[in-house]
């Protein structure tokens, strides 16, 4: 009977979540790792965002963790420029209005935003940002997964997001991980921390 392998990385910026691609990107085989055979992403992480990213040899959890009946949390860590006032989190917390597709309209829902100070899991950036450049960091918390959801949400409040990190997915989360490292654990602890 084959054993299925669970992995948690830390998906670094400017790389594709995927082993395979016409175009010229960076991708997951180019981390310093050897995955077995049949190994996926479960879900996606853009080419600019960073952060957690789970692949498995299991082609069944990406049903059980984004389709199935019970909803999972995310959580990113959102820089966004300029400075986010607190009623700007509370909207983007009771739910707001993005683009979806075939140009029609999509509200999000309820979802759990604060304004964090000095954020977790923080490398330093690749490019710093001008010293007078005014930022905030925004924890925001889901269950949806819309495509480029989070950056439209903040863009929704009239801000650019800069960085997008996605920190944790239930109860697994990136602690101790730096960006292109990969984690391997055994198939209990990856159901259990995942609520599956």
């Amino acid at each position: 009977m084959k054993t299925e392998r669970y992995f948690i990385i830390y998906k670094p910026v400017n790389m594709v979540s995927q082993f395979i691609s016409s175009h010229q990107v960076r991708l997951l085989g180019d981390l310093n790792f050897d995955f077995p055979e049949g190994t996926h992403a479960i879900g996606r992480l853009d080419q600019h965002s960073e952060g957690l990213l789970l692949l498995t040899t299991n082609k069944k959890i990406t049903k059980l963790l984004f389709q199935g009946a019970k909803p999972h949390l995310r959580t990113y860590l959102v820089q966004v420029k300029n400075k986010v006032s607190k009623g700007t989190a509370e909207i983007l917390s009771k739910g707001i209005e993005i683009s979806a597709n075939n140009g029609k309209k999509y509200m999000t829902h309820p979802c759990i935003v604060k304004i964090v100070h000095k954020p977790k899991y923080i490398t330093e950036p690749e490019v710093p940002l001008h010293p007078n450049a005014e930022h905030s960091w925004l924890e925001i918390s889901l269950t949806e997964g819309k495509f480029h959801q989070v950056r439209k949400m903040v863009a929704a409040v009239h801000h650019k997001c800069i960085r997008l990190i996605r920190t944790s997915i239930e109860d697994i989360d990136i602690k101790n991980l730096l960006p292109g490292e990969v984690k391997e654990v055994d198939e209990q602890f990856f159901f259990e921390k995942l609520h599956l």
